[in-house]
């Protein structure tokens, strides 16, 4: 896991997900299914949960790929504490053996420096994904090492706050929608696809509430 509109729409940037659009996100959402009113009825309404666009949040994002949130935050603490800074130039600078050291696993390590090389070499660029449609954003993401449908999804809902993208294959979302709509078991992501498909366009907004009913519930 990781974590709205009128949208606003600029001649570089396309939509993405405002204070006032969460808000009309949320009235639509509660208005057309009730088990996302009573999410908001019991626990208030969520956070817009949002992280700041390019290298640092995507390597958060690799990070948390297939761990907790808790493991993967002490996972980036220990290489911003290697590295300094988390920059692609910083990453390079240092040698695989001292970011082993920091603990990540030998396949992050390579996901990590890939994505570093690809900004070094000049052959990505976080900034252009601003101006792409959402598919052609994830398509972008895709091809670069370590990174699937999940980490773009991530990255398009909380760094370029994208109003209807939905990671279908995230766990927390699943086990929130199972607990929500009292499925027997947990839904698979092509019936989360379609479980999802009555809240578009604010899909993103829906994984927010469905995240916050989720967490709600682990608070001591």
């Amino acid at each position: 896991m990781s974590v709205a509109g009128g949208t606003t729409t600029a001649s570089t940037e396309l939509n993405r997900l405002t204070g006032d659009g969460f808000v009309a996100g949320l009235t639509h959402l509660t208005r057309v299914d009730p088990d996302l009113a009573a999410i908001v009825t019991r626990f208030g309404p969520p956070p817009l949960w949002s992280r700041g666009p390019g290298f640092a949040t995507m390597i958060r994002i690799i990070l948390e790929q297939q761990v907790s949130l808790a493991s993967a935050g002490a996972a980036y603490a220990r290489l911003a504490s290697a590295v300094g800074r988390v920059t692609p130039n910083r990453v390079l600078d240092i040698d695989e053996a001292s970011l082993r050291g920091a603990g990540l696993t030998r396949q992050k390590v390579r996901y990590i420096r890939a994505l570093a090389e690809s900004i070094a070499r000049k052959s990505f660029h976080f900034g252009d994904l601003a101006s792409l449609d959402d598919d052609a954003a994830r398509a972008a993401l895709i091809r670069l090492d370590g990174i699937g449908r999940w980490s773009a999804d991530i990255y398009l809902l909380m760094a370029l706050l994208r109003p209807d993208v939905w990671p279908a294959s995230d766990l927390a979302l699943s086990g929130a929608v199972q607990q929500v709509k009292r499925l027997r078991r947990r839904p698979t992501t092509q019936e989360l696809d379609r479980i999802s498909e009555r809240w578009r366009p604010w899909r993103a907004v829906a994984a927010r509430l469905l995240w916050h009913h989720y967490l709600s519930l682990r608070r001591p």
